[in-house]
């Protein structure tokens, strides 16, 4: 190979990697250039989100401001406001009532202050937990002790302020005595409005309800109360006990029912069966053909007879007079209808004595008559059905 040759290779090498290290040099930039595309982008992404969720924030605080403005916020949050507007403008007069006394006396109006909230605190830690009612005025009798001796300090140092008229003291010692018993009579009034809008509604009626019956029913509630206690704890039922009770009390198994009411709805049934059912004398009555109206022979002349009259020999036998035959009259529905309901009554009274037998607490003769508004004799009858035919089962 010659010189020439030699020269010419290497100015094609030299440009060949000239070419190569430029081909390298733009894809080095091409790639700088996509990382620096896919950074901005990135980088715009972030800003967007960040944006957003700015906006999102913002318009949580809005929504969470116009929740917090409804009334239940409102009304917690003012007085609480009012709680320590009230602490803030007693306390301080307190302070300098018991240091102008001793500084060993500055704790006091702390302590007192202390002691009137915390006891409030109390009353509202009570009502959540649902303890008893002494315990929520035991702790509402010491709130107002604490108030009450915080007004009177208040009170006595608003009369010795000096510099002012008689009628500026008492106007400084009666607002300070005030403000002193506000924050308390406050919180107060909040808890009581807290606990009863909390109260569900059907709890309350039922709180009613159960009131109402106890002061109704006096008996019958000391003996389900009795019956409840003497059975073991959660055995028998606050309601099945009433029935109970009130069956014992009163006869009937139904609750609200009693003799004198039985009776009557007795009364009230055969009455309007009567009323419904037409009478059936009355409907013979109208449906027996009418008897027809004699009329007065013709007169006749009084000279017109020829011969006088003689008159028919008696016998001795009087001729009786005719009558038709007495038919029976057809019992009405009424009387069909009452004695069906008597069946059924002493129906359902020998299935109450059956069931009582089977339970093991056979019910006795007088309670049953008086259950069903009969006498104790009508109860022994239907005993004794009942067990002639337990008699008459065990023999077949």
């Amino acid at each position: 190979m010659t010189y020439r040759e030699e020269l010419r290779l290497d100015r094609e090498t030299a440009a060949e990697e000239r070419r190569r290290d430029a081909a390298a040099a733009e894809e080095r930039r091409a790639a700088r250039q996509r990382e620096a595309d896919e950074r901005r982008e990135r980088l715009r992404g972030q800003a967007r989100a960040e944006r957003a969720a700015v906006r999102e924030e913002r318009r949580a605080r809005r929504s969470e401001r116009a929740r917090s403005l409804t009334p239940e916020h409102v009304y917690r949050r003012g007085t609480l406001a009012l709680v320590v507007a009230s602490g803030l403008a007693s306390l301080p007069a307190q302070v300098a009532h018991f240091a102008g006394i001793s500084v060993a006396l500055l704790p006091l109006p702390f302590a007192l202050e202390g002691a009137a909230w915390v006891m409030a605190a109390g009353v509202a830690y009570a009502d959540a937990r649902r303890a008893p009612v002494w315990v929520r005025w035991l702790l509402r009798v010491l709130v107002a002790l604490c108030a009450g001796f915080a007004a009177w300090v208040n009170y006595g140092y608003g009369l010795h302020l000096e510099g002012l008229s008689p009628a500026d003291a008492r106007a400084a010692g009666w607002g300070l005595a005030a403000v002193t018993l506000l924050g308390p009579v406050v919180f107060e009034i909040r808890q009581w409005v807290s606990t009863l809008a909390g109260l569900d509604p059907a709890a309350r009626d039922m709180g009613r309800h159960a009131a109402r019956r106890r002061r109704h029913h006096r008996a019958v509630h000391r003996l389900a109360g009795r019956l409840v206690s003497a059975a073991p704890y959660g055995a028998l039922h606050a309601e099945d006990a009433w029935a109970r009770a009130w069956e014992v009390v009163h006869g009937p198994c139904v609750p609200g029912m009693t003799p004198d009411l039985e009776r009557r709805a007795q009364r009230s049934a055969v009455r309007l069966a009567k009323a419904r059912t037409p009478d059936a004398k009355r409907t013979d009555r109208n449906t027996r053909p009418r008897t027809p109206v004699r009329t007065a022979p013709p007169e006749k002349d009084a000279y017109a007879q020829a011969t006088p009259r003689t008159a028919a020999p008696r016998t001795g036998e009087r001729t009786r007079a005719v009558r038709s035959p007495r038919t029976a009259v057809p019992r009405t529905d009424a009387a069909v209808f009452e004695e069906a309901e008597l069946e059924r009554t002493r129906q359902r009274a020998e299935e109450a004595y059956a069931d009582s037998v089977s339970a093991g607490q056979p019910i006795g003769p007088a309670a049953l008559g008086r259950e069903f508004g009969f006498t104790e004799g009508w109860g022994r009858k239907r005993i004794r059905a009942v067990e002639q035919r337990r008699t008459n089962a065990l023999a077949a």
